[in-house]
């Protein structure tokens, strides 16, 4: 009989999946064992729970004192995925929470921002690294970062929301601008783009903002979507099985605390733009990334960016190196491209969709840019991803 595995996850955790699907690909080429998924994580509250069956192995990411004694206990193996402070003697996988710092940081110098912030958990070591990651990234490249900690209660409510973004007003007031700020994590940073809404500051032409954990669906509802750091939870799945099953053969795992690194930044909206401190060229922006699917006019450009047209166009080509027509054809071919690749609408409706009259003359606009037809480009990149 194969050996039976505990996995405890929360499935309904998007980092959780991807850990999962790492452990299912580790398993499924070494065929080593059994695995039984605890989806609703109640093993690690619940010591009795670990007993009601012969396990061989544990593999936890939600990992408490108590799951740690009763596996001690039981003289199972365990191996931690949670991103906490190992206990004694376990292994624990984790990501690297310095590295994500430091590529938050890189995302922002690259895009030329002079000003930059940081907002966590002061009471959470992984926050913390990150912010430490961030600041010694700036301070290599001989920059600063304002910081604002707070104590995380554990628990999200509407009320600490609310109390929250309050503070976070407070501290984007005072900020020099435009600044690139980077939250401990997603829910953080929708918290820094809430406040810049209710303080009608421009996000991301003003304050742009990155989060980490690259939760998608949290990533997708922020306004503007939110870019964030993707850490590889496939990866720390996969070295979680290999930990395992060197601890079951009785051999010692290769560390018992192994960081893993970051993938890179998605990048969306809430950073996809370049430091521009001007703010006529700032609401103009902004005001471009809104509303061009809608088919607006340069006119319309310059009329809520208050600014002449000549004065407008000479400001495009300082800063961006194009026109106002340009970015506005820009933002539509690339909400084209979203649509391509994310839906199978045809492609009638993807001209109505991003402010094209007639789809013939949305295709030529598109094979323009790009070189390809939009069909050519939708056929090219379905048979990259099969």
């Amino acid at each position: 009989m194969r050996p039976q595995v505990l996995l405890i996850f929360q499935t309904r955790f998007e980092e959780c999946t991807a850990m999962l699907k790492g452990i299912a690909h580790f398993e499924r080429n070494h065929q080593l064992w059994v695995g039984f998924l605890d989806d609703e994580a109640r093993a690690e509250s619940d010591p009795k729970w670990l007993r009601s069956k012969k396990w061989h192995g544990v593999i936890s990411r939600h990992t408490t004192p108590a799951l740690v004694r009763a596996c001690a206990e039981l003289k199972l193996p365990l191996v931690d995925l949670n991103d906490t402070e190992p206990f004694p003697g376990v292994p624990k996988i984790r990501p690297d929470n310095i590295g994500i710092g430091h590529l938050g940081a890189e995302h922002f110098i690259e895009r030329g921002y002079q000003h930059f912030g940081f907002a966590g958990f002061d009471n959470n070591a992984w926050s913390r690294e990150r912010r430490d990651g961030f600041a010694e990234a700036l301070r290599l490249a001989g920059r600063k970062c304002d910081v604002l900690d707070v104590n995380y209660p554990g628990d999200f409510t509407p009320f600490w929301d609310a109390e929250q973004i309050s503070a976070l007003v407070s501290w984007l007031k005072r900020l020099s601008k435009p600044v690139g700020i980077m939250a401990c994590n997603d829910m953080r940073a929708q918290q820094i783009i809430s406040a810049a809404h209710a303080s009608e500051i421009l996000v991301p032409e003003e304050v742009a903002v990155l989060g980490a954990n690259n939760e998608t669906i949290r990533c997708e509802l922020a306004y503007p979507p939110l870019s964030s750091v993707i850490p590889n939870a496939f990866q720390s799945g996969y070295h979680a099985a290999e930990t395992l099953a060197a601890l079951m053969t009785k051999r010692p795992p290769e560390s018992y605390d192994l960081r893993i690194e970051a993938l890179g930044v998605a990048t969306r909206p809430s950073t996809d733009v370049l430091a521009i401190a001007d703010r006529s060229m700032a609401t103009a922006l902004s005001y471009i990334r809104q509303k061009s699917c809608t088919g607006i006019t340069v006119d319309e450009v310059v009329k809520n960016a208050y600014a002449s047209r000549s004065q407008l166009e000479k400001k495009f080509r300082k800063h961006l190196g194009r026109s106002p027509q340009a970015e506005i054809r820009r933002v539509q071919v690339a909400k084209i491209k979203q649509l391509l690749l994310e839906t199978d609408y045809p492609l009638k409706r993807i001209a109505e969709m991003t402010g094209f009259e007639h789809v013939e003359y949305m295709s030529v606009v598109f094979k323009r840019l790009t070189g390809d037809s939009p069909g050519a480009f939708r056929r090219s990149t379905q048979s990259k991803q099969t």
